[in-house]
């Protein structure tokens, strides 16, 4: 995509999501156990054609890429939409195109596109790390189908998606499910959580009834850069959500006089103006990298450094913007503790700084 047109798409993302996710309908909708507005959920797919972007155009989508989708993110991110967009289009659309199942992407990616379906993915039930060895779901074949059994604690959007997909050890290894929200001994719990914007779930699996997606026993590998591209587009939200911060911390010491002078003028707020660019820069070079290798074999290095410099940088810069706002920012009524709560969760998510530095210095010293 070429600069001028991941500028259009930004402020056309931008645009749209200012009409339809102020602040005032984030809390609205963060209220509420469903947590999104099925018509913006419509609009995005039918007006902007978001879902699709990174989908192949025989399935009906733009057949671009994860440095398309990115931007999305980041004005998303930036906008804290509620809305099981992550979930559908950073985790279960990449899976199922993974699995390289032809007829599990004609039955499904379609429906995903054009928004008359949402879905997710549980990896390992806990919306933790990738790892094979820790999937906890297990599958035994019955007839032509399978039946999946297990608990999953931590499900993004796991209570509406009409689809949920699921890793599920079966009796060759690691494989991939779908499930239909219609299915027999599937229990959906939603979970009060931090970060009020987006919706976790409990579900419970007693022997139910599954579609084998790709070959039995393989998708180990699928799923293994399924997680990194879910990463990276979390880190590309990470880094609009911490330009928004950055933002509104200016914004307001530009604004806010004391002593007879705006703030922004008094040494201290200035350097910490000026340590919040340096991450938030920082972060968004780490992302725009990582999605730039997508492709390519290094995509997990990159995504772990991504992930690692965008959640620190979020975290600081969010907690920074609170206390350049003083008493006002730790209220209620202000919008900084809501991006404060987005950026502990993201960092939580899909691996903590830690664990992606210690993945880091395996993968390069392999």
């Amino acid at each position: 995509m070429a600069a001028s047109e991941a500028d259009d798409l930004r402020v056309a993302v931008r645009e749209f999501l200012h009409a339809n996710s102020s602040s005032s309908r984030v809390r609205e909708l963060m209220a509420t156990e469903e947590g999104y507005d099925e018509v913006v959920w419509h609009k995005m797919a039918e007006q902007l054609g978001l879902h699709g972007i990174a989908v192949p155009e025989q399935y009906g989508g733009a057949g671009a890429g994860l440095r398309e989708l990115a931007v999305v993110f980041e004005e998303m991110g930036a906008a804290l939409l509620c809305s099981p967009f992550f979930s559908t289009v950073a985790m279960a659309i990449p899976a199922i195109i993974a699995s390289g199942d032809e007829q599990a992407m004609t039955d499904y990616l379609p429906s995903l596109v054009d928004g008359t379906r949402t879905a997710t993915l549980v990896l390992n039930g806990a919306l933790d790390t990738w790892n094979s060895a820790a999937v906890t779901l297990t599958a035994q074949r019955d007839g032509d189908g399978f039946r999946v059994t297990g608990d999953a604690a931590l499900v993004l959007d796991g209570h509406t998606a009409d689809l949920v997909l699921v890793a599920a050890t079966s009796g060759t290894g690691i494989s991939l499910f779908a499930i239909t929200a219609d299915a027999d001994g599937m229990t959906r719990e939603p979970l009060a959580t931090l970060d009020r914007t987006r919706k976790l779930a409990r579900i419970r699996f007693e022997g139910v009834n599954a579609r084998l997606i790709g070959d039995d026993g393989a998708a180990a590998g699928a799923l293994a850069r399924t997680y990194d591209l879910a990463v990276v587009a979390l880190a590309a939200e990470q880094v609009g959500a911490a330009q928004r911060c950055l933002d509104m911390a200016v914004d307001y010491a530009k604004e806010r006089i004391q002593f007879g002078r705006a703030i922004g003028s008094f040494q201290a707020v200035k350097h910490r103006c000026a340590d919040m660019l340096v991450l938030v820069e920082g972060a968004r070079s780490a992302a725009a990298h990582a999605a730039e290798v997508a492709d390519e074999s290094e995509l997990a290095i990159a995504a772990s450094v991504a992930k690692m410099a965008c959640s620190e940088a979020f975290l600081q810069v969010a907690l920074d913007n609170m206390r350049i706002h003083g008493g006002i920012g730790f209220t209620w009524e202000h919008n900084a503790h809501l991006y404060v709560r987005r950026a502990k969760a993201t960092q939580l998510i899909l691996g903590t700084p830690d664990f992606h530095a210690q993945r880091l210095a395996d993968l390069v010293t392999i």
